[in-house]
């Protein structure tokens, strides 16, 4: 029996390499002579970068400003003339100090270095990997980093961050890295959100990235206004939104393209090629709800693994009942462990007790 494991990371938890361990030793107890494939999965959020050192691609530590002008270590990935730069590595909400969200300062800018750096090492195509940011600032950080000036009436560079994007008068380009007009840009993504409105970044995103409600105005109002600067269509278009706004400035000035985050990962970690001959897969993400069926990795994952007819199951911290799937089954941590705060704390010992269910029930 040839069973894949391939779950994403269970965000604050646990990472993907490790979920898929810990399931396969539950599954080692009871069928000790199965042929267990591991893969580490990301959909194009945080923690993809980890997934994708797997394909190949190494690891290259960088130095960068932080959200909040931070410092703080950062990594891209390389293979050959491909870049993997995984935003939240530079401006995640992991890396505000002491996780103090700052909704109107915090800025991509870091991200942009991490472009530069990918840049210097001789990339000619780079993958924007954007989930889990901590800015709305709609990539205007990173776009004084690569270059750009941002100017105020009295002709200074405006402040960081998505609350000062009022300010800017003027966004001279002249002096933007040269290279960048001959790099492909390719935006890892599953997020369909505008950049306005109210499904847009502001809207949507930024309270998760502690912004008040009166501040969710005052960065609409900024980015509204940003964007009339830009000019251009692109802050209607479907990922414009991602990262509080990081995909309009791609798209506005990258030319990037979208692609599907999950589907993009699978194929840099050939998910096709390593399922072949596979009785069972087996997947997992933190939660399982309404939005995991918008791009999510076990989606993804699913939706391969119903084109070869494999039966994949599901391992999640908790799912929302109510959600028809596909799944040949659904296993919760909060099934065994009600109280999630201990789930989230000590996920081993149920992973692999789940692991070890999967594998008797077979």
């Amino acid at each position: 029996m040839k069973i894949v494991i391939a779950p994403d990371s269970f965000k604050g938890s646990a990472t993907s390499s490790e979920i898929a361990s810990w399931i396969a030793a539950g599954i080692d107890s009871v069928i000790p002579t199965c042929e267990i494939v591991k893969i580490a999965i990301g959909d194009g959020g945080e923690g993809s970068l980890d997934a994708i050192l797997n394909a190949g691609f190494k690891t290259i530590e960088c130095e960068v400003a932080g959200p909040v002008g931070n410092l703080v270590k950062a990594h891209i990935a390389l293979k050959d003339d491909i870049a993997f730069v995984e935003m939240a590595q530079a401006s995640g909400l992991s890396q505000l100090p002491g996780g103090v969200k700052s909704a109107l300062k915090s800025s991509s800018f870091g991200a942009g270095e991490l472009i530069l750096a990918a840049l210097n090492k001789g990339a000619k195509k780079i993958i924007l990997a954007v989930g889990g940011s901590a800015t709305t600032d709609a990539g205007a950080g990173a776009l004084q980093a690569l270059g750009a000036k941002l100017t105020d009436a009295a002709g200074n560079e405006i402040a960081q961050g998505g609350g000062a994007l009022i300010d800017c008068v003027k966004i001279d380009v002249t002096g933007l890295d040269s290279r960048l007009a001959q790099t492909t840009f390719v935006l890892a993504n599953d997020v369909k959100n505008p950049l306005l409105g109210s499904e847009g970044a502001a809207q949507v995103f930024s309270p998760q990235k502690g912004a008040s409600r009166e501040e969710v105005e005052i960065l609409e109002t900024s980015l509204a206004h940003f964007a009339s600067l830009v000019g251009g269509p692109h802050a209607s278009a479907p990922g414009a939104g991602a990262a509080g706004g990081f995909g309009f400035m791609a798209y506005s000035f990258l030319s990037a393209t979208a692609e599907s985050g999950i589907d993009l990962i699978l194929d840099l970690v050939q998910f096709d090629r390593q399922i072949v001959g596979a009785d069972y897969i087996i997947t997992g993400e933190g939660r399982f709800d309404s939005q995991s069926s918008q791009g999510k990795a076990p989606w993804g994952i699913l939706q391969r693994a119903m084109k070869s007819s494999i039966p994949t199951f599901l391992v999640c911290g908790d799912a929302d009942a109510h959600q028809e799937t596909g799944f040949k089954g659904i296993y919760t941590l909060a099934s065994l462990e009600p109280d999630i705060k201990k789930c989230i704390a000590n996920p081993e010992p149920l992973v692999t007790k789940i692991g070890a269910a999967i594998a008797a029930s077979l």
